[in-house]
């Protein structure tokens, strides 16, 4: 690392040297205190998954809990129940941003989006994201996603309308960051291999290219985040401690730069083991019996 690169590190991070896990615990519980812009929410009980009906009690609960913590909640489907989530949170005093989740489906896209839009016309939505990841999936071709997007904003104008995917698909596909509103933006240095060491450094330069491909527009960091256990990803380590100052970290930079971030999780959530390996389940600020992990 250069001694440039050694000095912006030292403006955005804690000074861990000689800090026990106990006091890297107590200021994680800090910094959490303060609050944060928005948190990725996680509604599914444990045995859950997606695809089941979620009540508005569990949804409700959930979001009382995080609700000291957050100035913004981010959601994923419109269907199964989650489609109760933007109303709840709006009558919790918490901001929404709403995705409609676009697979390989047509039958259960076009719900997604019909309940967007009407969400968005009943007033829960401050930001819509058609799509998460669908290019990165594979689930739909451009020209399908895109028809879904400017139908979204033609139903919606006076809400922002966007895209959620991997920073780096807003530069290798300049229509869909044309047609977006807002660039919402997944920057995960820990998918990247990266040591916690210098994954705040790796983001901001995640940040940095969807800016650039964005040219002018509005970017937020739609997910990012650091697992508390599972297995290694080249440098990148689980573990409670790493967790920890990832999250205090990027908080930090966020507060200080006023950066706009959704913290990716709430909750652990057991069930994503089966796409992400044991990893998967552990990436809440909360664990799956709903108690502050730290």
């Amino acid at each position: 690392m250069s001694r440039r690169e050694e000095k912006i590190l030292a403006l955005t991070t804690f000074d861990y040297a000689n800090k026990t896990t106990e006091d890297l615990k107590k200021l994680w519980k800090q910094v959490l205190k303060k609050g944060m812009h928005g948190l990725c929410y996680s509604p599914y009980e444990e045995g859950q998954k997606p695809g089941d009906h979620m009540s508005e009690t569990q949804i409700r609960r959930r979001l009382e809990i995080i609700k000291p913590y957050t100035k913004w909640i981010r959601s994923f489907s419109c269907t199964d129940g989650n489609e109760a989530i933007p109303r709840i949170a709006h009558e919790l005093g918490i901001k929404t941003l709403v995705g409609a989740w676009l697979g390989d489906d047509p039958k259960i896209n076009e719900q997604e989006i019909a309940n967007l839009i009407k969400l968005a016309n009943e007033g829960y939505v401050d930001i819509a994201a058609v799509g998460n990841e669908v290019m990165y999936r594979g689930d739909l071709t451009e020209d399908e996603l895109l028809k879904f997007i400017y139908q979204v904003k033609d139903a919606i104008p006076n809400v922002p309308v966007g895209y959620v995917d991997a920073y780096y698909e807003f530069a290798d596909r300049p229509r869909i960051t044309e047609a977006s509103d807002v660039i919402l933006a997944n920057c995960y240095p820990f998918w990247e291999g990266c040591n916690q060491d210098y994954s705040l450094l790796y983001m901001k330069d995640m940040y940095q290219r969807a800016l650039r491909a964005g040219n002018g527009k509005r970017v937020i960091i739609t997910e990012t985040g650091w697992p508390s256990e599972g297995s290694s990803l080249e440098g990148a380590i689980p573990s409670s401690e790493n967790a920890i100052k990832y999250f205090i970290n990027s908080q930090k930079w966020s507060a200080e730069e006023d950066i706009e971030m959704f913290y990716f999780s709430s909750f652990d959530e057991s069930w994503k083991v089966g796409s992400e390996g044991d990893v998967g389940a552990y990436w809440g600020l909360w664990d799956k019996d709903e108690k502050l992990k730290f």
